[in-house]
């Protein structure tokens, strides 16, 4: 098998932006922690968006801007510390062989420098959190760092990542408040599907590499029914999502804020195409906007009437 992605394979990590323009060094290290890539930060973001604004605190543009800092910096370590437990699975596949780590232009001591130069950072950004929110992010640790080794023993290491990107949820609403714990556990499961739902998508471009490696993933398991598991996750997201709501705020109206977030994961599932080689990755980065649009039905929903 080539060691270098083919033209129909979107490369893993991609001179794009500012980061095209650095030096080759610093270039790699921003490419290490995806910086190149801002959709990893964007999903593990909302999520918490839609802790603090369905804690009903209104805006919170500065709570939110630490928050937005922090998940640049985890999800980029999170990444390094990935990149240095499958640098030789790396070297395997296509879209993967270029990463800094498995390539071997960056060292692996030098890449747990950088991984102990970003968890500081999100050092710094925990503690501007509740103490009770500061509890519950350390108590993410422990699966953000078995997370690598779910591939090699599970065909759903979609549903642990389910877990731990949407963690931020429980960080954003802890901040604020303990009580209504029911609609929280709601919305947490509702995004861990929908995590699933995602990654599910974005785990299709690599399935023939994966399955020559020995490496699992939820869109094998699938197999040639993968769109409509999408779809389910997709849907149980949904209803989820709308189970939260009601036991937060019995109100009918409330539920109409996901119709947009709804329809927007439906033309997902839609326009799903496994034969387009691009098809998969452009839906999977949608989800930034389905991010958002549950954020505003947070706000609206937590926030109404205060």
């Amino acid at each position: 098998m080539s060691e270098t992605a083919s033209p129909e394979i979107v490369p893993d990590t991609e001179h794009r932006g500012l980061v095209a323009r650095l030096p080759q060094g610093p270039r790699d290290l921003a490419m290490l922690a995806r910086l190149d890539r801002p959709i990893g930060w964007w999903l593990l973001f909302w999520p918490c968006a839609w802790g603090v604004w369905l804690a009903g605190a209104g805006w919170q543009f500065a709570l939110l801007g630490w928050l937005l800092l922090g998940s640049i910096a985890m999800r980029g370590a999170g990444c390094v510390y990935n990149d240095i437990v499958d640098a030789k699975l790396d070297r395997q596949v296509a879209r993967t062989a270029s990463r800094p780590v498995a390539s071997g232009r960056v060292s692996k001591k030098l890449a747990w420098s950088w991984l102990i130069a970003l968890s500081l950072v999100g050092l710094v950004v925990l503690l501007q959190l509740e103490p009770l929110a500061q509890v519950v992010a350390l108590a993410s640790l422990a699966l953000v760092a078995a997370y690598p080794f779910m591939k090699r023993i599970t065909w759903w290491p979609q549903a642990w990542l389910g877990m731990v990107f949407t963690w931020g949820l429980l960080v954003g609403f802890t901040h604020f408040r303990a009580d209504n714990l029911g609609a929280l556990a709601a919305m947490y499961a509702g995004a861990a599907l929908w995590v699933i739902g995602y990654d599910t998508i974005y785990a299709m471009q690599d399935r023939e590499d994966d399955a020559l490696v020995g490496i699992r993933s939820s869109a094998l398991r699938l197999g040639a029914g993968v769109k409509r598991g999408v779809a389910l996750f997709y849907t149980g997201a949904v209803a989820l999502w709308a189970l939260a709501f009601w036991l937060y705020r019995e109100d009918w109206v409330a539920l109409l804020t996901l119709i947009p977030a709804a329809w927007h994961l439906a033309w997902q599932v839609a326009t799903l195409d496994g034969e387009d080689a691009g098809n998969p990755l452009e839906r999977f980065r949608a989800n930034r906007w389905t991010g958002a649009l549950v954020a505003a039905a947070c706000f609206v929903v937590g926030n109404a009437g205060v």
